[in-house]
């Protein structure tokens, strides 16, 4: 099978960084509506999958984890809401996941590793079943109930406890034999039962309301709950804890947070004493003795899954030694002694309707398949991303095939199978003209993706570039949201990057819509002209120009100083290449190593892992007139000044330092600007120039040749001293 997206180590570090910042927005945004709004627009399985898909460029390129990593970050921020704020005194994890036995052989071997436990040492583990529901946890002091607050981002949640005294899983008092104070942790959940009744009602309850007001009743405008978790995360997050007495809610428990004292050496031992004080607990928590007993298990529940009274995704296993678990300690945002492992995708047959193209920002054409709606996993599918060309040809799909789908891997959806392909129908030809503008459509040598060739004039990367170009990362520009810059391309007021900056003319105009007020659009006016001199790595980024990233344009920033001098240098190197083709005798390696020199000699650059696809996406870039229209109409705007590395004093000043591992509290770009801030040169590599290896969790080969080379090695808290000492 294709596979769906690039292997992460195939990506060069600038689209490394561009799609971890796509995907920090995207699971952000979905963070946001699964745990404050309880409005999940993608399935579990699509979820898994845009976080795994983080995990594996940041495993590929940890020097890029971003400071807003979904790595980092457990649920969600809690957003306004009527309910009060509570802040755990234990943080409420999230869990790892595992997709395969082999990840959970893995894993096992890694616990093993980590406690220094031989092949054969004794290792207990706990399995049972994950319940698709709310995280909540249950203050007890003195064995009476005192709080019950959500998960929320793991360190601050809602209050709710009014609403769980109508659960009745839930005691209000424990046993005489509990702890001073003991934190129980579980999940809040509605049975399948229960759930298609509330739907029932809700539907009853709407048809009576329009009887009653002598109105046409329609069944497609009653709200209903979308799924069991959606409902029981609506029933218990209500302001009125009348509205959760009427819902039917449960709980059960998998763990604990703050405890004065607990009652037991094992996870067993304490979860069976929760069970005994009448906290529900899992059916099918039990206990093994090795990693194969444990997937027995898994297979046992996948069997049943489909016959049980709630919705579950997957089975959690833990360490069973409690002292194990404390020496195992957590990772950024979950337990090292625990796992979630999830089930695999779920099939169904369609039929394919149709194959659209969409334009994205970088002008990439991507195939869409329109699908006959089809339930697969309980969630309905209507479209496929076909991913390319060549993934069509692999299929050979044609509107009118029957085809199977699935929802898990890389992309979810995904086509997996063309039942038809033999049947007697004309292929499906890939365009060579954009949909959008007509622009030619081509790929680049040795590359799958077609892309437009209209870059700034064509429509669809118009909007799209427009958007980049105020993001976070490029020039972070307040109030220009997606909607807003929406609403002023259509009606004409942005055409151009330059027109952002001509919005201060239109301010009449902009106070004439609706939703704007004095105060917004002043705002929106100051955070523009507060741009007018921007910096000048941010300013190219915000072009958008491919290969060109966050990280890409600060090193080319480093050397060139002057962002006006970029069109020169893009024209020396377009003249270098066109004199200077691959000799027909030339190997490809060293022709690929002279114009990486012409590179580096041509644009200036100071640093590592700026190659040729660089210099022929800024020799391309200006190549194009029109682009050269809207860079010099951007510079008729803003004032980028020179870019310069403020650098200080520190006992690394002069020399060169290596990052490796995971970092915990920073982001490998950030670390590296910290270290050019004090005067030293971030490298990618050890050598026997390197001074200094400062290893993450996870260090490797880095780690392992810096012993052999002698160099000092310290951890992330040894260079927080350092950088702290330089002021």
């Amino acid at each position: 099978m294709a596979t769906p997206h690039a292997a992460a180590t195939d990506l060069t570090e600038a689209d490394a960084a561009n799609e971890l910042m796509r995907l920090a927005k995207q699971i952000a945004h979905h963070d946001r509506l699964y745990h404050a709004e309880d409005a999940p627009e993608i399935s579990d399985q699509e979820y898994d999958a845009l976080v795994r898909r983080n995990a594996d460029l940041e495993a590929a390129f940890p020097h890029l984890v971003r400071a807003d990593s979904p790595s980092r970050k457990v649920g969600h921020a809690i957003a306004a809401s009527p309910l009060s704020k509570v802040t755990h005194e234990v943080r409420m994890m999230s869990l790892d996941n595992a997709f395969s036995a082999e990840e959970v052989e893995e894993w096992v071997a890694r616990v093993r590793r980590f406690l220094a436990l031989d092949a054969d040492a004794p290792l207990a583990f706990t399995a049972e079943d994950k319940i698709d529901g709310l995280s909540c946890s249950l203050r007890y002091e003195k064995g009476a109930l005192v709080r019950a607050a959500t998960r929320g981002d793991g360190q601050v949640g809602e209050d709710v406890t009014a609403n769980v005294a109508h659960i009745a899983d839930i005691p209000q008092q424990l046993g005489d034999d509990a702890p001073e104070v003991f934190e129980i942790r579980g999940e809040v959940y509605m049975a399948r039962a229960d759930f298609e009744a509330l739907n029932a009602r809700l539907m009853d309850d709407a048809r009576a309301a329009a009887e009653q007001k002598g109105e046409d009743f329609d069944p497609a405008k009653v709200r209903q709950f979308a799924n069991p978790r959606n409902a029981a995360a609506g029933s218990l997050r209500q302001k009125d804890a009348g509205v959760t007495a009427q819902r039917p809610l449960r709980f059960w428990a998998h763990g604990w947070g703050a405890a004065s004292e607990v009652p037991g050496k094992t996870q067993t031992e304490v979860v069976r004493r929760i069970e005994a004080w009448g906290v529900p607990v899992s059916p099918l928590f039990d206990r093994f003795e090795s990693a194969a007993g444990i997937l027995k298990h898994y297979e046992k529940i996948a069997a049943q899954r489909a016959d049980l009274p709630y919705e579950i995704d997957g089975v959690v296993y833990k360490v069973d030694s409690l002292d194990y678990q404390q020496r195992l300690g957590f990772v950024a945002k979950a337990p090292r002694w625990a796992l979630a492992h999830k089930f695999p995708a779920e099939q169904a047959e369609t039929m394919l309707e149709a194959i659209d193209i969409q334009v994205g920002r970088t002008g990439k054409l991507t195939p869409v398949g329109r699908l006959a709606p089809v339930l697969v996993g309980g969630v309905t599918v209507t479209n496929v991303t076909l991913h390319n060309r060549d993934e069509i040809a692999r299929l050979g799909v044609r509107p009118g095939d029957r085809v199977v789908v699935q929802r898990a891997g890389d992309v979810i959806p995904q086509l997996v199978e063309n039942l038809t392909r033999e049947a007697d129908r004309e292929p499906w030809h890939f365009p060579d003209h954009c949909p959008e503008c007509g622009s030619e459509a081509v790929a680049e040598e040795g590359e799958v993706d077609v892309r437009c060739t209209g870059g700034l004039i064509c429509p669809a990367q118009r909007t799209e570039r427009l958007k980049h170009f105020v993001s976070r990362g490029a020039l972070d520009i307040d109030g220009l949201g997606e909607k807003t810059i929406d609403q002023f391309f259509a009606l004409g007021w942005l055409e151009s990057p330059a027109d952002i900056f001509r919005l201060k003319d239109r301010r009449a105009d902009i106070l004439a819509l609706d939703g704007w007020q004095d105060k917004s659009v002043d705002n929106l006016l100051a955070s523009v002209e507060a741009r007018r001199e921007p910096e000048a790595a941010r300013l190219l980024f915000g072009l958008g120009i491919r290969h060109v990233g966050a990280v890409t344009a600060r090193d080319l920033m480093k050397g060139l100083g002057d962002i006006r001098l970029l069109p020169e240098k893009a024209r020396e190197f377009a003249a270098y290449r066109a004199e200077n083709p691959r000799g027909e005798d030339e190997k490809e390696s060293p022709f690929n190593n002279r114009m990486v020199e012409a590179v580096k000699r041509i644009f200036e650059v100071r640093t590592d892992g700026i190659g040729t696809a660089v210099g022929h996406a800024l020799a391309d870039f200006f190549h194009e007139d029109h682009n050269r229209a809207v860079w010099d109409d951007i510079l008729s705007e803003v004032r980028p000044p020179r870019y310069e590395v403020e650098t200080r004093e520190s006992r690394v000043s002069g020399k060169t330092v290596v990052f490796t591992g995971k970092l915990e509290t920073m982001s490998r770009d950030e670390a590296k600007a910290q270290a050019e801030r004090l005067g030293a040169k971030a490298s990618g590599s050890v050598s026997a120039k390197t001074d200094l290896l400062v290893a993450g969790p996870g260090a490797g080969s880095k780690l392992k040749k810096a012993a052999e080379l002698g160099i000092e090695v310290i951890d992330e808290a040894g260079w927080a001293e350092i950088v702290a000492a330089a002021g």
